[in-house]
């Protein structure tokens, strides 16, 4: 008697192997048999005729490090079919943390991740100083899918060092020796990595590059040295790669000497839009001299979702929008519908000094970027990157061309590109968006992350879910993989079904060290998604404000999910949560199977 059969599905194992009609048995939480007919009975079957049957996704770029201690869901990411997730990327989260030290580091991810800081002090009940009792809470709760996590620098380096590493001293030998056993303590508990930042565009709430930084050769591969010595793992970052013969130097001794995998960001930069083929070439040749170097990318540009009740929109320096800035939103959205009002906001250029969000964006050194307030002019009169979101239907466009951009339309009409933003956002009762995307769109086309996806030394990653909560929302990555990039994509290539499974599952999985799971095989974990593929969409991105203390966050559903299973035990059902709770925390990496179940 098996558990589940789910029964004349199209089954997309994630190997890369060909999509074929088949029968998936599971008994104990762990695939039992496929076959074209499976004979025999089940607890429950589950017919899925006309529709995909896949691994459930693993997706290693999250930041739920908060949200995990009160939220047992993890939506939006549980709501795109994911099943693993790895948080704690970028050099931030909150282990280790002193007990003197819990606001500075809420602040640090407030800064870094746009996680909301009072959301994070009334959720977060802190019962942790090491990172080992960190695992030991959230182990505490069962949940909707599996999660691991990196060690993060800021939180190892604030707690050796104090204000020295918060403001970004030089480690000393001692200091590094102190952090390496932090960090081998943190593996030994069970991270499946460390992670790091060395971007300038990560900063604390105060504006602060976050700890680590500016780290040096001999604390970045005394760290590496304590992983190996502790057992391994991923060594994950983010860096502007200035000057990248350097980056690269130390990342290629770093896993030459270590064994460990280490992956850093690649964005194409609006500034230099191929220097993303140079980054590449640098780790095909650290792989070629020995080492162990992916690149990380995403399948859609870092871009801004603006609307009204956004961290920032268009709008947000203007002076007459100001003086209405801070009323309750359906006050707000009742002065925007008067006339007189519109025409005020739209007559007026933008006032950089009114906000001081706009002050911390400025970086005079940071690469890539002009100087000064330069975010917030895009934001506020870069309409040539500006784009409506959703069509009249609800579905996004996040490859638009540049034609459809507000500064052509304008253009076409002799209309003030402000006022053309002002009715977008005005669209849905208020609740329109427009969408700037600022990374990995410098051409306006995807062609370039086609070809990021042709190499085997890259990995699908960034999607950032549980973090950005006022402008982004990328968890819904790997839906967007089978809708855009396997079905929907018309202006340039596409890629497999296999290839897009084997992408989001396979791959990701196999970079942690998660042998167990990633495939539809005989002996491994019964993570797994049934999808009516034809159906499949993502919904237009909408506020919530459901987070403790009222917190704002940018939320995503989808729809073509019919049933997700962890560990053979379903958590949703037509993109609605179960209440089953079968996920935990992953310890370390995990093994395959070494047999297969035997089908009863």
């Amino acid at each position: 008697m098996f558990d589940l059969i789910i029964r004349g599905g199209t089954v997309v194992d994630g190997t890369g192997a060909p999509q074929r009609i088949a029968d998936v048995a599971v008994k104990d939480g762990r695939v039992a048999q496929i076959a074209d007919t499976i004979e025999g009975e089940a607890s429950r079957e589950v017919d899925a005729a006309g529709q995909l049957v896949t691994p459930g996704w693993v997706d290693i770029h999250t930041h739920y490090d908060g949200q995990a201690t009160w939220d047992d869901e993890l939506g939006p990411s549980a709501w795109h079919g994911v099943t693993t997730l790895v948080m704690g990327n970028c050099g931030v989260g909150f282990a280790p943390a002193k007990p003197d030290r819990h606001d500075w580091l809420i602040g640090l991810m407030e800064g870094v991740e746009d996680i909301p800081g009072a959301a994070l002090s009334e959720g977060i009940t802190w019962g942790w100083e090491s990172f080992s009792e960190y695992l030991d809470t959230l182990e505490g709760m069962p949940r909707s899918v599996d999660i691991a996590t990196h060690i993060p620098h800021g939180a190892v380096r604030a707690y050796v060092m104090g204000e020295r590493g918060a403001n970004n001293e030089a480690a000393t030998p001692d200091d590094i020796e102190k952090m390496g056993a932090i960090v081998a303590d943190g593996i030994r508990a069970g991270a499946l990595g460390f992670s790091t930042s060395r971007t300038m565009l990560h900063r604390s709430k105060d504006g602060v590059p976050v700890p680590g930084t500016f780290a040096n050769r001999d604390e970045l591969i005394g760290i590496g040295r304590a992983m190996l010595e502790a057992g391994g793992g991923v060594f994950e970052m983010a860096s502007d790669l200035t000057p990248a013969e350097e980056e690269f130097a130390w990342m290629k001794d770093l896993s030459r000497e270590t064994g460990l995998p280490v992956t850093y960001a690649l964005l194409q930069n609006p500034m230099d839009a191929g220097s993303w083929k140079t980054m590449l070439a640098m780790t095909q040749a650290a792989n070629d001299d020995g080492a162990n170097v992916y690149a990380q990318i995403a399948i859609r540009p870092t871009g801004l979702v603006l609307g009204w009740e956004s961290t920032v929109h268009p709008f947000s320096f203007q002076p007459a929008y100001q003086a209405i800035a801070e009323l309750p939103f359906a006050e707000r959205l009742a002065k925007l519908k008067d006339p007189a009002v519109r025409a005020a906001i739209i007559s007026e250029e933008p006032d950089f000094t009114l906000s001081q969000s706009a002050q911390n964006e400025r970086d005079e050194d940071q690469p890539g970027l002009p100087a000064g307030n330069a975010i917030a002019m895009i934001l506020a009169m870069g309409f040539d990157r500006m784009f409506r979101l959703a069509d009249e239907t609800g579905k996004c466009e996040y490859e638009p061309a540049a034609e459809d951009s507000v500064a052509a339309q304008a253009a076409a009409s002799g209309e003030n590109p402000r006022a053309i933003v002002y009715d977008m956002l005005m669209e849905a009762d208020g609740r329109g968006y427009v969408y700037l995307p600022l990374l990995n769109y410098a051409e306006f086309n995807f062609d370039h992350i086609h070809e990021m996806l042709q190499s085997d030394r890259t990995v699908l990653s960034l999607s950032d879910g549980g973090a950005h909560c006022g402008v982004i929302c990328d968890a819904s990555f790997p839906t967007y993989l089978l809708t855009h990039w396997v079905r929907d994509r018309s202006r340039g290539g596409r890629i497999s079904l296999e290839a897009a499974v084997k992408r989001q599952c396979h791959d990701t999985a196999r970079l942690y060290g998660l042998e167990d799971r990633g495939t539809l095989e005989p002996g491994m974990r019964a993570d797994i998604n049934v999808i009516d593929f034809d159906a499949l969409e993502i919904d237009p991105p909408q506020m919530a404000f459901d987070l403790p203390a009222g917190g704002r966050r940018m939320i995503q559903r989808a729809q073509g999910y019919k049933h997700t299973f962890v560990a053979g035990v379903e958590t949703f059902a037509d993109g609605v949560s179960t209440g089953a709770k079968p996920g935990g925390v992953i310890r370390g990496p995990q093994s395959a199977p070494q047999a297969a179940i035997a089908a009863e």
